[in-house]
């Protein structure tokens, strides 16, 4: 086995880095408290190709392969401090890029993955409803066929982007019969449809600066040629869609949780108290010192899952392994921060306050962490 990155990877992992540290970080702390997302730092972004990572060069897209994707993802994660953009990112690129490129017609990989790429549109994915989180497909959201296309009805809650999206991928029960091997379809919707209406917003513990909220389909008809991946293939393009996110965003929380460390490590060394640093007490360094080796397990689990998708039919397990290691990494190493910092930590000054507020959600979106083990547990037959 060979775990070196090549020389463009680690070219590419130090540029994002640099970028993200330098051009990232305005205002991130008030815009935090004001629940803003940036536009601004959003078309910084889409400059530097990072709304386009996945996407061949023809749709104005960077061209990577999945596991560059991945360390892309992990090193914006590294040097945005605004972790509410990174978040608003991989949404963008993993629930609405990807099933376009991998499922979508030459006609609608032309005319949105372009649009997509450039930042020009912002997209969303709308799967999870208000009784329907971890079973996502006990949904009641209903498309029925008409002259043309489909007219579609109900409602989707908690989807990222969407007060900001100006395009939707809505997923919908096309055949109740089939249930969930046929019975859901993919749609891909513009904002400005009529009977689309992007609802409440609300205000979050953390990723505060992306915007999450409501969705509503009052009669909306969109025609035939909206159908994504043809009708009944809703359940394949989501299955797709959570291998890439459960594995490629949370490549960026393995960059936070790196920086969340070097944050902790770096005053452990220099934080003196009883005539000595904090970090030459045990109760101190072994806790940073077992995160540590958490945290490189945690970078070969994504980068292995990574490497997979394009080359093995089932990596949701991996992806599924991945999430859920990274995920309470996440978290554990965002608290340590806060709690070697003390009484710093715990002010909204440092990063490392809102680091935390951010991770806690890791382990709810994307698939509960007792959704990925039920996804383990039949992987090992029981």
């Amino acid at each position: 086995m060979d775990f070196a990155l090549t020389e463009e990877q680690e070219f590419l992992r130090q540029d994002i880095r640099d970028f993200a540290a330098s051009e990232l970080s305005d205002d991130v702390i008030d815009r935090d408290q004001r629940n803003e997302f940036s536009r601004e730092l959003w078309q910084r972004s889409a400059a530097k190709g990072l709304t386009g990572l996945p996407a061949p060069e023809e749709f104005g897209g960077a061209g990577l392969d999945p596991l560059t994707t991945a360390i892309s993802m992990e090193a914006l994660g590294y040097g945005c401090p605004d972790g509410g953009l990174v978040f608003s990112i991989g949404a963008h690129l993993f629930t609405c890029i990807i099933p376009i490129l991998k499922f979508g017609s030459e006609e609608q990989k032309r005319h949105y993955l372009p649009l997509l790429c450039s930042g020009e549109v912002i997209g969303a994915n709308g799967m999870t409803e208000l009784e329907s989180g971890s079973d996502a497909y006990a949904m009641k959201t209903r498309a029925v066929k008409a002259d043309g296309g489909y007219r579609i009805n109900g409602g989707k809650m908690f989807i990222t982007n969407s007060p900001v999206a100006d395009m939707v991928i809505v997923y919908a029960i096309t055949d109740e019969r089939k249930g969930y091997f046929g019975g859901i379809t993919a749609f891909l919707v513009d904002a400005d449809t009529p009977g689309f209406t992007a609802a409440q917003s609300f205000k979050k513990l953390g990723l505060r600066t992306s915007p999450v909220g409501e969705l509503i389909f009052d009669d909306m008809f969109v025609p035939d040629s909206a159908v994504l991946g043809g009708p009944g293939g809703g359940a394949m393009i989501f299955n797709t869609v959570m291998d890439w996110e459960r594995t490629c965003l949370f490549a960026s929380h393995v960059g936070q949780a790196e920086r969340a460390l070097e944050t902790a490590t770096e005053y452990a060394r220099t934080r003196q108290q009883s005539g000595k640093a904090i970090g030459q007490y045990q109760a101190i360094s072994h806790r940073l010192a077992e995160l540590k080796t958490r945290l490189e397990a945690a970078r070969l689990l994504v980068y292995r899952a990574a490497w997979k998708i394009d080359r093995e039919r089932g990596v949701s397990v991996d992806a599924a392994m991945a999430k859920n290691f990274v995920a309470e990494l996440f978290v554990d190493t965002s608290l340590a921060a806060v709690q070697t910092l003390g009484g710093y930590g715990y002010m909204t000054e440092y990063d490392v306050e809102r680091t935390l507020r951010d991770a806690v959600s890791a382990p709810i979106y994307s698939g509960t962490t007792e959704i990925q083990n039920n996804i383990i547990a039949r992987w090992l037959g029981l």
